[in-house]
């Protein structure tokens, strides 16, 4: 695991199943300098594990990066965490944001329950050229 801060953006390399764990409470700790509710940051932490274990279970060697920063808008503050790796990526989308869709063992809701969980989710993949997964939550 490397934590590297540049301009207020933490980047943390995740490299196996014991890196989760760092990025939960790195993700925690932000939450909570940026002032979310408790409710927030458990929301946020429990999007960000989910898609941190995907890097881990579907990225071609177990390997990506959590890009973490702080946001302030309009009055309001945030966090904005963006999840990235070099897997296979993901043929179509769509698909998988339905609940139930798997191409695994699991049950199919990890990344269409880490949509519901954050105030902003975006996804951008394709095949042969890895995913990148960019989430956001915000203070009420």
């Amino acid at each position: 695991m490397t934590v590297l801060a540049e301009d207020a953006v933490l980047t943390m390399t995740i490299n196996g199943e014991a890196d989760l764990l760092h990025v939960r409470s790195m993700l925690r700790a932000e939450a909570q300098r940026a002032g979310l509710t408790l409710t927030a940051e458990t929301k946020l932490v429990t999007a960000g594990s989910e898609l941190a274990r995907n890097i881990v279970r579907y990225s071609t060697h177990g390997q990506g990066v959590a890009s973490v920063e702080r946001l302030h808008r309009n009055g309001r503050h945030g966090v904005r965490v963006e999840f990235r790796d070099d897997g296979p990526g993901i043929a179509d989308v769509e698909q998988v944001m339905r609940d139930g869709y798997t191409t695994g063992d699991s049950l199919g809701l990890g990344l269409p329950g880490s949509r519901r969980l954050v105030d902003e989710f975006s996804i951008d993949s394709a095949v042969g050229r890895g995913t990148t997964v960019v989430i956001a939550q915000w203070s009420r």
